[in-house]
């Protein structure tokens, strides 16, 4: 049992992997309730000792499971049809190879700063942010927005990834003029497609940390169930600030220890 407990874990310790397992559970409930679970997970890993590329590879494997059945549950509820968005699909998975390439090429002490700081961005964007109260006109047709603007979205996925989502959803309603429940549902398909071609390149480049990717996904799926089951009893308000919170404490930490000592 010892021997296969060290082979699971990778050289992290229990503990390590209890505390990523809480944080995958805290951020799969907060990404049920009100989005932006990515912003605990990936600063999590740094915190842990992970390096900033294979926290962005670990990441995308459980996020590539969550999209994947999102955009299952799309199709068979028809709120998604496949002539609709096949052509974004084939620009977010393009997009996504792009931008993972890209982020693989750059030094490794360069994304210690890159990824902290980008996260703090997302996260600030995360809490301002207001979704639309209406739809707007398109802007755009159909076949512009898929060709230039989801490919862009799929690099930034592929590049780096926390808040893609939304970006997609606030894209469909303001270029394309959909409502705020038909965009988020395009929006599942899109973001599925650039997670999974984004974790084909992590998972050839071996950035992958097994054992924190399963348990996380493992807390992942409670979070979910938790979430569902709290949806109405708690304002989402109220949880975007804790993501915030939680997420640049957790970089402040990973910084300080880093760059200025333990």
């Amino acid at each position: 049992m010892s021997a296969f407990w060290n082979d699971f874990a990778g050289g992290a310790s229990g503990e390590l992997l209890a505390f990523l397992l809480f944080v995958a559970i805290v951020a799969g409930t907060i990404d049920t309730l009100a989005g932006g679970g990515g912003l605990l997970s990936i600063p999590a890993l740094m915190t842990c000792g992970v390096p900033p590329l294979m926290a962005l590879g670990t990441n995308k494997f459980q996020g590539s499971f969550g999209s994947a059945m999102a955009s299952v549950l799309m199709f068979r509820s028809r709120r998604v049809h496949w002539a609709d968005v096949r052509g974004g699909i084939l620009g977010s998975l393009l997009g996504a190879v792009v931008g993972t390439f890209l982020v693989q090429h750059i030094h490794a002490h360069w994304l210690s700063w890159i990824v902290p700081g980008v996260l703090v961005f997302i996260a600030l964007f995360f809490l301002l942010a207001k979704p639309p109260l209406k739809t707007a006109k398109p802007r755009c047709s159909k076949r512009i927005y898929q060709r230039c603007i989801v490919p862009v979205i799929g690099w930034y996925d592929g590049f780096f990834g926390p808040g893609t989502g939304s970006f997609f959803a606030l894209s469909g309603v303001s270029l394309r003029g959909l409502s705020m429940v038909d965009a988020t549902a395009v929006a599942k398909v899109f973001n599925c497609a650039s997670n999974v071609a984004s974790l084909v390149v992590f998972l050839v480049a071996g950035q992958v940390f097994w054992s924190a990717a399963i348990v996380m996904f493992l807390g992942q799926l409670v979070g979910a169930w938790m979430g569902a089951h709290a949806l109405f009893k708690i304002n989402p308000n109220y949880l975007r600030y804790l993501v915030v919170v939680m997420s640049i404490s957790m970089l402040a930490r990973y910084l300080w220890t880093q760059h200025f000592g333990a």
